[in-house]
């Protein structure tokens, strides 16, 4: 496993795979690493991302365009494992994975060398066979945890997870927030109390000192739509620019 939290806060950083093309996503990855994101979120562009705001929709529209599909993601996954040590792990909504097939699926993931993945639309009620095929290859299994989660709901998270768990500061779709909510703290707590795994905190965080806020209480901070946007606003430069803000952000850290 290459998922490791030593800085804090570590950097978990989401980038949609295909935007603009995957030659680029390739560029802005390995651009991300060396700026010191310790995990990759690889995003699989899909058609109907009901989770997550404009920014990430119009990235997975553009990827989709060109025909990304999660086959091609892992390939770039494997790529980046020749390259670099830093934590891998494939973001995608159910659909994508089961019309692969969940064996095939964790098959892929495991020989192109990625440590596991979050499927952002599985409910832990349903995810009993795709844990069961993870494991069996050693991979983790991410899932999400939210302020509006119950005690007990927490704890079958906790017991399903592996890796790290994703607290998730707030419900509703990505995108960048100007506070950092409460709850996210408060959630973090709760999580601590039945988990030992490191804990990321996501959605919405865009600036320095939200970054070294989540820092305080969390392992690590995962940040996508800021990222996205970013690369979406640099058109040719993508990769420079995600550095330069990826280095910004992590000022001091």
């Amino acid at each position: 496993m290459t998922l490791s939290f030593e800085k804090k806060p570590s950097l978990v950083a989401y980038v949609t795979c295909g935007d603009p093309d995957l030659a680029t996503s390739r560029e802005i990855i390995l651009a991300a690493i060396d700026a010191g994101a310790s995990v990759i979120e690889l995003g699989v562009p899909f058609s109907d991302p009901l989770a997550d705001g404009p920014v990430i929709q119009r990235a997975s529209q553009r990827a989709l365009q060109h025909g990304t599909t999660i086959e091609q993601v892992i390939e770039l996954a494997r790529e980046i494992r020749k390259k670099s040590q830093a934590g891998l792990i494939v973001f995608s909504y159910l659909n994508p994975v089961l019309r692969m097939g969940m064996g095939r699926f964790s098959a892929a993931a495991q020989d192109a060398g990625i440590d596991g993945a979050l499927i952002t639309d599985l409910p832990i009620e349903e995810a009993a066979n795709y844990s069961k095929e993870m494991q069996r290859r050693e991979l983790a299994t991410v899932f999400l945890a939210a302020p509006t989660s119950t005690d007990d709901r927490l704890k079958a998270i906790a017991a399903a997870s592996s890796g790290f768990i994703y607290a998730v500061s707030r419900m509703g779709v990505t995108g960048t927030r100007q506070q950092l909510p409460d709850d996210a703290q408060q959630l973090v707590r709760r999580l601590r109390k039945r988990s030992k795994l490191p804990i990321a905190v996501g959605f919405g965080i865009s600036t320095p000192a939200q970054f070294a806020a989540v820092g305080k209480f969390a392992d690590a901070a995962v940040v996508g739509s800021a990222i996205v946007q970013t690369i979406e606003r640099n058109p040719k430069q993508e990769a420079k620019a995600v550095a330069q803000f990826i280095g910004q952000l992590m000022a001091g850290h």
